[in-house]
């Protein structure tokens, strides 16, 4: 080589999240590849269910290259290990497979649909017993908790909003013995980390916020007791309940701009809070503080609540939540929603569109069923 031709570029590692970086950061730069020249800054999607024999990975449902970049990223946000699933469900189910022999579980009254159906199933096929707590009542949960095996709480729930007590209920369930389990979909980690208030494991459907688009089902766990997450992980390759490789990828995209999209739809949904409260339609505004949930509860009941969900152009009549888009429902449409939430409850997932266009749309709706 002569003396002016250019040095071999040598490959530079992709940063590992400093302790001090902030979560918009660690987003942003969790789970990268090695940085190389002429190679993707991005993970790129590995289409394979074989892999040549004698590494770690041997078979595509032990492990991908693509989900554990995901899993990295996820895992630095909530400041654990993380696990992939195939749908927030399917997280749900790996985690109460923990108990069994008639064991008990504690968990909200008001919590994701699919959570409790889940409960009920495994109760009604002598699994476990469940008791369902109002979990704004601390009393009654460090009570309910003297005898379970696992508690799950939510913080917000869903869809009622409530916030629960998490390091009395935690402290009480640990002296009995008891997993902690905080589904911190609502929340997300930017605005909440369970797992820096000694719980056990933190459940996401990364369907919602995570993935951000309406357009991946897919789960995740995370934690930070490396013998839970060998049983999880063992449980998760036993019964194939693994994500696939483009949802993975697409999470993964979703996640870079979680900060941005959360920042957003709080900022909408705080300031819609302030102006669905004036609205006659209105007889009650349910919202923690945080976050882009809202629920709404009109005054004149499950019609008019019926009626606002079909009035409007913007906002999208839809059960999901967490996208990018502006979403609501009526949530007791469902015949498995607990009769203790109001007929006239409308859950809004507030999105990331103007704020005016928002208002006009749904005040517009709301002035037709006055």
């Amino acid at each position: 080589m002569s003396e002016d031709s250019p040095a071999s570029p040598q490959p530079v590692s992709a940063p590992t999240p400093d302790p001090g970086w902030r979560p918009s950061t660690v987003a942003v730069t969790a789970g990268r590849p090695e940085h190389r020249p002429d190679q993707p800054l991005n993970e790129p999607i590995v289409m394979a269910s074989t892999y040549v024999a004698g590494g770690d990975l041997e078979y595509g449902r032990y492990g991908n290259p693509t989900w554990a970049a995901f899993e990295e990223a996820l895992g630095a946000l909530e400041g654990g290990r993380c696990l992939s699933f195939a749908s927030g469900l399917a997280a749900v189910a790996t985690v109460l497979d923990l108990v069994g022999g008639d064991a008990k579980v504690v968990a909200p009254r008001h919590a994701y649909n699919g959570t409790v159906l889940q409960l009920g199933d495994l109760e009604a096929r002598g699994r476990l017993r469940t008791e369902l707590v109002d979990v704004t009542d601390t009393d009654a949960v460090v009570k309910a908790c003297e005898d379970a095996a696992l508690v799950w709480l939510e913080s917000p729930t869903n869809p009622a909003l409530e916030i629960a007590d998490i390091e009395t209920i935690r402290e009480a369930a640990h002296d009995a013995g008891a997993y902690v389990v905080v589904d911190n979909t609502f929340a997300t980690p930017l605005l909440q980390k369970p797992l820096d208030l000694d719980v056990d494991l933190v459940v996401h459907s990364a369907t919602k916020y995570l993935a951000g688009h309406s357009d991946v089902l897919m789960g995740a766990v995370a934690t930070r007791d490396e013998e839970l997450y060998a049983v999880l992980k063992g449980r998760r390759d036993l019964l194939g309940a693994v994500p696939g490789t483009l949802e993975a990828w697409l999470a993964l995209r979703g996640l870079r701009t979680l900060h941005l999209r959360v920042e957003r739809a709080q900022a909408n949904a705080q300031e819609l809070v302030r102006r669905l409260s004036a609205h006659p339609a209105v007889g009650e505004v349910r919202y923690p503080g945080f976050g882009g949930i809202v629920s709404i509860v009109l005054a004149q009941g499950a019609m008019a609540a019926d009626l606002l969900t079909r009035k409007t152009r913007l906002w999208v009549h839809a059960t999901s939540l967490g996208g990018v888009e502006s979403t609501f429902e009526r949530r007791r449409r469902w015949k498995s929603e607990p009769a203790t939430i109001p007929d006239g409850l409308v859950r809004l997932s507030v999105g990331i569109e103007d704020v005016d266009d928002l208002w006009d749309d749904l005040r517009t709706a709301l002035d037709d069923v006055v």
